[in-house]
């Protein structure tokens, strides 16, 4: 019991060893996954470190979902393929992204209103791959 309590109580060291895990995976498409994946448990700490009123936490965990969203970014682009002709990990992306932004957004808006721009540059990265995403797969012949 009191390990598992330890555990979760250092968790930007645990975040930081999901990166590392998304980083060693060689299959780009599945590293922009585990990215979002960790952006989105990194959201979650960032609610809770709210909730706890813990700011040096929170920070953390905002600068942790920028990470992750710049890295799932990344890997897409490195995999080098077309979004309209290999779709798979670019539409899981985008929606990784949507739902990732409407969280956001909704954390914004539970906080009080001098805390809400701890997390304006994540939100504003998020949008930006979103939307980039978003135009790779709806875009039409070049």
């Amino acid at each position: 019991m009191v390990l598992a309590l330890t555990a979760f109580t250092a968790v930007p060291g645990l975040l930081r060893a999901d990166l590392r895990t998304a980083l060693a995976e060689p299959d780009l498409g599945k590293r922009s996954k585990l990215a979002l994946d960790n952006a989105a448990a990194a959201l979650k700490t960032a609610r809770d470190a709210y909730n706890k009123d813990n700011k040096d936490a929170l920070t953390a965990a905002a600068t942790e979902i920028l990470d992750s969203v710049n890295l799932a970014s990344e890997s897409l682009k490195a995999t080098g393929k077309n979004p309209r002709r290999s779709p798979k990990w670019f539409k899981q992306a985008e929606i990784a992204t949507r739902d990732l932004l409407k969280k956001i957004d909704t954390l914004q808006h539970d906080m009080s209103f001098e805390d809400r721009n701890v997390l304006d540059k994540a939100k504003a990265r998020t949008q930006e791959v979103h939307d980039e995403l978003l135009l790779g797969l709806m875009e039409g012949k070049k």
